[in-house]
């Protein structure tokens, strides 16, 4: 009786065990079809998260360049409603001098910084303060930019430039509006869509660009990405002539809801796309965020870059929900002040990798288990194959790569958790001849950049075909160069003798 059912365990255990060891698979199809190529990848300095307000330096230190560990390139700046930035304006405690010793520091990394206003000077107003209004104690007035100041607006804004110059500071880029369509009781000022474009149409030629050569116009950035703060500025011929970027950010959205119908007449226009502000779960309480918050975050960032955005900049750096810890026991014993915080380095791994490179399309293929919550993006730059996968399910995943161009060398960078042992772990891919079929693993719960080497010649990356190619009319993304660590070289400098990205192909300076 036992060598009977002897006999016919072992097959059924023999099977179960071949079974188990056969993991799940899924297939993405990395496609030759070129998208949008990305500036880069940054957070705000502002009063709350910074303070003194800008003058603490630490946290972009820690954050950004291309040799820190997190890699960031983009800073947002608020400009205040003071006119000079002096410090005996009401508005001395986030004046324009704040964010300047951090500005200076982000420039000399290779980076951008770019300001936005919350509001105008109060005297613009129709309720005569910087307030948005939205308060008993503000009479419940809705703050507006009066029509009779209209033709102030630019004026001011260059006189903004003119100071951050007068203090070593060249920004990049100026905002017209932080969440033109949010009501709020702190600075703040309403616009209409109607309103922006006839600011914008009638005035914006004002912005002063001989002065400040480069400098380029982003968009009112609305509170949730939504068309009818966007396309109305792209449907005006002589506004689509002004503005450079097209923004917004995505509190009560998705990215894949009304960012990418947003960003359709913007790439259509040539226009660069950023996401200029999100606080994802800044509302967990008194802790810092779980491991799958933090997949969460980076799905967001995947899916900003699948819905076309070229830029992204995150809200607070130094938050316990954000980059930088605050040092607030409160928070937990991880959460020491000027601690890199796991979200930094789940944001390097897009901000370290995929600034300068340009998105390729995919699609998947489910072999066997069942649909699970995976995300993944392609990109390539100069010559690196750049894939990014996401999995926040408790299956691992052997994932089947279909390259559009043979591969002859990988690097694994691998997050599996909150710990730092179990952030950016690399590992090598081995590949014994170059091949366009492979199979890397995919953890669970595990955030994935996959880098290769492309195996070809000098002129081979030629070979990945471009689509819906826009013309280069000076945006980042298309008109400047990348060094192969993803450092930025606007078009206006010479380039030292070396290997450039430009539009995701090489350029060899000799």
């Amino acid at each position: 009786m036992y060598y009977v059912m002897k006999k016919l365990i072992i097959p059924f255990v023999m099977l179960f065990v071949a079974t188990a060891m056969q993991a799940a698979t899924t297939t993405l199809v990395v496609n030759k079809t070129r998208k949008q190529t990305i500036t880069g990848f940054g957070a705000a300095c502002c009063d709350g998260a910074m303070c003194p307000y800008g003058t603490d330096t630490q946290p972009v230190k820690l954050l950004y360049g291309p040799t820190s560990q997190i890699g960031l390139n983009i800073m947002r700046m608020e400009i205040s409603p003071s006119f000079k930035g002096d410090e005996n304006s009401a508005w001395s405690n986030y004046n324009w001098q704040g964010c300047v010793p951090s500005a200076k520091i982000v420039k000399q990394r290779g980076g951008i910084v770019f300001g936005t206003p919350w509001s105008p000077p109060g005297d613009y107003k129709t309720n005569g303060t910087a307030q948005g209004g939205n308060a008993d104690s503000q009479g419940n007035q809705k703050g507006k930019l009066r029509e009779d100041c209209y033709e102030k607006f630019f004026p001011w804004l260059n006189s903004y430039l003119k100071y951050m110059k007068s203090k070593g500071v060249k920004v990049d880029a100026v905002s017209i509006q932080n969440e033109p369509d949010w009501w709020v009781s702190y600075s703040g000022c309403l616009y209409d869509p109607q309103d922006l474009v006839k600011l914008v149409k009638n005035y914006a030629y004002m912005l002063d660009r001989e002065t400040y050569p480069g400098v380029k116009l982003i968009s009112g950035e609305s509170l949730g990405f939504t068309q009818n703060y966007t396309d109305p500025l792209m449907q005006d011929k002589t506004c689509r002539e002004q503005i450079d970027i097209v923004a917004g950010h995505l509190y009560g959205h998705a990215p894949l809801d009304y960012m990418k119908k947003s960003a359709v007449l913007a790439e259509r226009y040539g226009k660069e796309v950023w996401m200029t502000e999100h606080s994802s779960t800044d509302n967990i309480g008194n802790r810092l965020p779980n491991w799958h918050e933090q997949l969460l975050f980076a799905e967001e960032l995947n899916e900003c870059m699948m819905a076309g955005c070229t830029g992204y900049i995150y809200w607070y750096m130094r938050a316990h929900w954000a980059f930088v810890g605050t040092g607030e026991s409160k928070y937990g014993t991880d959460n020491k002040k000027n601690k890199l915080l796991p979200r930094a380095f789940v944001m390097s791994h897009f901000s370290k990798h995929v600034t300068g490179s340009t998105r390729l399309t995919t699609s998947r293929e489910m072999s066997s288990g069942s649909e699970a919550a995976m995300e993944f993006s392609a990109y390539i730059k100069g010559d690196s194959l750049i894939v990014m996968a996401i999995d926040t399910t408790k299956t691992a995943y052997d994932l089947k790569l279909k390259l559009p161009v043979e591969v002859k060398s990988g690097t694994h960078l691998l997050s599996t958790g909150n710990e730092t042992e179990n952030l950016c772990q690399e590992k090598p891919i081995t590949i014994d001849e170059p091949t366009n079929n492979l199979v890397v693993e995919m953890p669970a719960r595990s955030l994935n950049t996959y880098i290769f080497m492309i195996a070809k010649d000098e002129n081979g990356i030629e070979e990945v075909k471009q689509t819906n190619q826009q013309p280069d009319n000076g945006n980042w993304s298309q008109g400047n160069y990348f060094d192969l660590r993803g450092q930025r070289y606007d078009g206006t400098r010479p380039l030292r003798p070396g290997i450039y990205v430009k539009n995701g192909k090489k350029i060899v300076v000799k």
